[in-house]
């Protein structure tokens, strides 16, 4: 029961935040338009990956590197670092991550502007694509 709480207070509050921050222009981040290949992080990689990230990593290439960056360090302009102590576990849960693709996220920590839903990725897809970024995490002192 107090999980079912927990999960409806998280829904309810990252529902206020989406209704009272930023705006979404065109369905993209804000500043998409001003990529400049700088990453925001330098990161440490792991000296290997588990098989559920390496499915991820590709996925993570395919989808999000556009705007997060190759290896998740952020684009200076476009979006954040998902290497970031912003996004450990206990502030960012995994269920956030399958939020922010299923619903998009207003923006709230950054200010790059909003991120639109992602289409076409599945539940496990995005279970895949975490994982991949909590083992960079971990691998750069992020637990």
């Amino acid at each position: 029961m107090r999980n079912i709480i927990l999960v409806f207070v998280f829904v309810i509050g990252v529902g206020l935040v989406w209704l009272t921050t930023g705006s979404q222009k065109n369905g993209h981040m804000e500043d998409a338009g001003k990529h400049s290949d700088a990453a925001i992080v330098n990161i440490l990689m792991p000296e290997e990956l588990s098989e559920t990230a390496k499915l991820g990593e590709a996925l993570f290439n395919k989808n999000c590197a556009t705007c997060h960056g190759q290896n998740a360090v952020g684009q200076q302009g476009v979006a954040p670092p998902l290497v970031h102590k912003i996004y450990e576990p206990s502030h960012h849960g995994d269920q956030s991550f399958q939020m922010a693709v299923a619903m998009g996220v207003r923006s709230h920590h950054w200010k790059f502007g909003n991120m639109p839903a992602i289409e076409g990725l599945s539940r496990e897809d995005v279970f895949q694509i975490t994982q991949y970024v909590r083992e960079l995490q971990r691998a750069n002192g992020i637990f």
